[in-house]
């Protein structure tokens, strides 16, 4: 070979990289496999969230159930839940169905029958059973309790049918931070 001819064939050898081409295909290729991963994975974040809300609004709900049954059934029954229950002794009436709600002055701690949670709101801090706050543990939760006069057991108080002395049904709404409710009813009987 000829001195020349070497040059020529140095210079003659190709460069390897990627076109403009390829890069903006890659490109593209990349973008909607990012589109279709961001469309599966970020649900799945969503609902893992929720199945926690889920637990925390059962485990504050079954509380709160708990606790509102280990109350008297009405102001005017005996507290020890012996002898004298409101309704069965003429001076003696239950709560009637407009007075549900905390006696006077009753802070939450104070609370010592069930009708008395029927002032349970959604705008109210949450509380335990001795009047301290839950929100730094169940935060963005809240909670509304309706305490009604449920003989017939409809689940709705209907004055023509209900006494003001059977049964009451109580219902718990826990309102997790996604705004989901959870309901929760139980039935208190005068026994």
């Amino acid at each position: 070979m000829r001195p020349i001819d070497l040059i020529k064939f140095k210079n003659t050898t190709k460069q390897a990289g990627f076109t403009l081409i390829e890069i903006i295909v890659g490109i593209v290729v990349l973008s909607i496999t990012y589109a279709v991963l961001s469309n599966f994975i970020y649900p799945l974040a969503s609902q893992s969230a929720a199945q926690v809300h889920q637990i925390r609004a059962a485990e504050l709900g079954q509380s709160m159930v708990n606790e509102i049954l280990g109350k008297a059934f009405d102001e005017n029954s005996d507290m020890s839940g012996g002898e004298d229950r409101c309704g069965e002794i003429s001076a003696d009436l239950c709560t009637t169905s407009v007075n549900l709600g905390a006696d006077g002055s009753e802070e939450r701690d104070d609370y010592n029958d069930v009708d008395d949670y029927d002032s349970i709101d959604f705008e109210d801090e949450m509380l335990n059973s001795q009047g301290g706050s839950l929100s730094d543990i169940y935060t963005g939760f809240t909670m509304n309790v309706t305490v009604i006069y449920d003989s017939d057991y409809s689940g709705a108080y209907d004055a023509g049918v209900d006494d003001e002395k059977t049964a009451k049904l109580i219902t718990i709404t826990v309102r997790s931070p996604q705004d989901d409710d959870y309901i929760f009813s139980v039935y208190r009987v005068n026994f």
